[in-house]
């Protein structure tokens, strides 16, 4: 790579694949879009994030104002008549509203600011790949599957939230509208805490887990599976894909697989080793949304405070993902030399010893903003 230009950095996701670039590619010439005011306000900002990941004070002071774009995917006009976008090599683009709520911002960055963006990039003559990070639940997958790595979406496909259907459209809008774009698209399964510093830079649906077993009881079977990688996994994937010699379109996963994604059986015994305590077990009980709706009274007493309506949503959302059972296939990342990722449950006592203290509504705030 000669210029990369990565996109939210001062997210994640985005966060973590810079700290992988800085920890193992320092000769690399980093172009790095941010929202702020000014360079300076847009270097605290990255280095704020990336400090979440414990990355050495010496690698953070190599971030000068001259690695900054400054823009918003929001507002694509303000950045992208920037003449050292003709200069990028490569585009590692992460950045997305990762929100399960309902910010007006989905469709605004997700879709239309990010096909703007591509447009533009598609004009850049010494372009050699651009980099896009998808999820894999963008794909609507059919329940109880181990999911293919395929560029073809079902018709009528019913998206659980707004944010899956913002990542299948824009996906589809690049392969459709910009055939000379060098895109490839990795599709992340999900993405929960990080091998060594746990759920440090960020609790990002790990919650869903906590909050199930406090309850006793959620919308999955024990016995029901679940595909998680942690983020540096994740970061790590994507810089080998950066270089990898792929096809023009190529779609892959970054995912557990078949093989490495863990029945919630296997979390609720991990998380009770690291919390020292009995696991749920035989007391935990698979029930209806409706059955939790009706223990609406007794939340808080369960969570303390909290908005009752809105873990109601985050339930119903996250249960109806959890009840899928749905794994990825990583056959093709694994193919191209990936090692094969680590299994939830073999670093979940770092994401239960980073959350210590955090209450459940205070950790699932990232998840709905």
């Amino acid at each position: 790579m000669n210029t990369l230009l990565i996109t939210g950095v001062t997210g994640f996701l985005g966060g973590a694949a810079l700290e992988a670039i800085l920890n193992t590619h320092s000769d690399v010439n980093l172009l790095l879009l941010v929202r702020a005011d000014n360079g300076e306000a847009a270097v605290a900002r990255v280095k704020e994030n990336l400090r979440k990941f414990n990355i050495d004070e010496e690698k953070l002071a190599k971030i000068a104002p001259r690695h900054i774009l400054l823009g918003d995917l929001a507002y694509p006009e303000s950045f992208l008549d920037d003449a050292r976008l003709d200069k990028v090599t490569h585009v590692l683009n992460c950045a997305a509203v990762a929100s399960f709520g309902n910010n007006p911002l989905i469709w605004k960055v997700n879709v239309e600011g990010t096909l703007q963006f591509a447009r533009r990039m598609a004009k850049v003559e010494g372009l050699q790949r651009f980099l896009h990070v998808g999820t894999a639940m963008s794909c609507s997958p059919e329940p109880d599957s181990l999911v293919a790595e395929s560029a073809e979406f079902r018709e009528r496909a019913e998206h659980l939230v707004e944010y899956t259907h913002s990542k299948s459209t824009i996906e589809q809008l690049m392969q459709q509208q910009l055939p000379t774009l060098p895109l490839i698209i990795a599709r992340p399964s999900i993405v929960v805490g990080h091998t060594r510093h746990g759920c440090q830079p960020s609790s990002s649906i790990f919650w869903v887990f906590s909050m199930g077993l406090m309850l006793q009881k959620f919308l999955c079977s024990m016995e029901d599976r679940i595909d998680v990688v942690p983020v540096d996994y994740c970061a790590n994937a994507l810089l080998l894909l950066l270089d990898a010699p792929l096809v023009q379109g190529e779609v892959i996963h970054i995912s557990a697989g078949e093989e490495n994604s863990v029945r919630f059986a296997d979390i609720d015994y991990a998380m009770a080793q690291a919390l020292e305590q009995a696991p749920v077990g035989d007391r935990y009980a698979q029930v209806s949304y409706e059955a939790l709706v009706q223990m609406r009274r007794e939340l808080k007493g369960i969570f303390g405070p909290c908005n009752e309506r809105l873990m109601l949503k985050a339930m119903r959302l996250y249960g109806a993902f959890a009840t899928l059972n749905v794994r990825f296939s990583n056959d093709k990342l694994l193919s191209i030399g990936m090692p094969k990722p680590p299994r939830f449950t073999d670093y979940i006592d770092r994401c239960v010893q980073t959350t210590r203290g955090l209450s459940i509504p205070q950790q699932m705030a990232v998840d709905f903003k």
